[in-house]
């Protein structure tokens, strides 16, 4: 999975200081436990990085997307996370100014009321589908 972008100045304030930032993004990824195990999670200059077994693609992607997605993270590297191959394509989306879940759903489903799949396809990364911010990503399930 590599490397993932993120903006460092917007998302999820879980750490104070750079020093706390691994156990707090690693008690974050396990309390929802997208099925990731033997979780390792570091942090330097704004830079996660997370090792450990990932029970499948979507796990390892909604991991990345936990850690990144927190206030303080610019990138996360996820070489030393290991997965089974993808069995479903995927897309990231970056949540725009003025974006909803239905429009996001519109623009790659055809359908607003496709927005729970959406949804549940982020359960761990969106806790309610009213509340989205710019700058935050997302997968988007390829049909």
């Amino acid at each position: 999975m590599g490397l993932f972008d993120f903006a460092r100045n917007i998302g999820n304030k879980l750490f104070g200081s750079e020093d706390e930032a691994p156990e707090k993004i690693k008690g974050h990824i396990e309390e929802e436990n997208p099925g990731v195990s033997n979780l390792e999670v570091s942090v330097k200059d704004g830079v996660a990085t997370l090792s450990g077994q990932a029970e499948s693609a979507e796990a390892m992607q909604k991991a990345v997307l936990m850690a990144g997605n927190v206030k303080g993270i610019s990138e996360v590297h996820a070489d030393g996370l290991t997965a089974p191959a993808p069995v479903q394509e995927v897309q990231y989306y970056e949540i725009q100014s003025g974006d909803s879940l239905s429009a996001i759903a519109k623009k790659y489903y055809g359908k607003a009321s496709d927005y729970p799949r959406i949804f549940e396809a982020n359960r761990e990364v969106i806790k309610d589908p009213n509340l989205i911010y710019p700058g935050q990503k997302i997968r988007i399930p390829v049909e």
